[in-house]
């Protein structure tokens, strides 16, 4: 199981999480986030390890500017949360991994994600809310039964020291990583790299 860690915007603290060795890190580069990692020059991620995917998470943005951060920032992998269309998301798939999210609730239709079947090279289920990501809040796993797609995906939303042990119970498939966020902080984009220790310690006890 692949362990991304999302919302990091403090370089000190971002060199901390690199040392735990995720598979994902996640920059946020939606302004509107409060882990929003602002305009650092291009070289402020230039250090972080090959071996980990260095993804950017986007809101509805142009074209363009995500072409643009691509370059800038060396990314490896865009992650897409807002109302992103397959075609949009198949334009970066020949430079990057391609992430497309969605909020989940129990009436959660996952026949809508077969527009996006041959676009994208992952999907992200996160807890539906009024906000894009990053609300702590969970959402019921047994709606995963549904989803039949041969594409891989992130679980996302709420995912906790407290949770994480359940994600033994998720037997699906295509279930391929875990997206740690606002539940490891200290405060909005600073993240609490004990909380995070032991989290990775619980996901590779659970694998073993």
């Amino acid at each position: 199981m692949k362990i991304k860690v999302c919302g990091l915007k403090f370089p000190d603290n971002i060199e901390a999480v690199e040392a735990l060795h995720p598979d994902y890190m996640g920059f946020i580069l939606y302004g509107q986030s409060p882990r929003f990692i602002g305009n650092p020059d291009e070289f402020f991620l230039d250090n972080i390890s090959a071996d980990i995917t260095k993804t950017g998470v986007f809101v509805n943005e142009h074209e363009d500017a995500i072409s643009k951060l691509i370059y800038k920032y060396k990314l490896d992998a865009i992650q897409l949360h807002g109302a992103e269309s397959p075609e949009f998301c198949d334009l970066f798939r020949h430079e990057v991994q391609v992430i497309k999210a969605f909020g989940v609730d129990e009436a959660f239709d996952f026949d809508m994600l077969k527009a996006y079947q041959n676009n994208v090279d992952f999907f992200l289920f996160d807890t539906k809310t009024a906000v894009h990501g990053g609300s702590g809040e969970t959402f019921d796993w047994k709606v995963l039964n549904g989803y039949k797609l041969d594409i891989p995906f992130f679980l996302s939303g709420g995912l906790s020291l407290d949770n994480l042990n359940e994600i033994k119970k998720i037997s699906h498939p295509m279930f391929y990583g875990v997206d740690l966020n606002s539940r490891f902080e200290l405060s909005p984009g600073l993240k609490d790299i004990q909380k995070l220790n032991r989290a990775f310690d619980l996901i590779n006890e659970t694998q073993g």
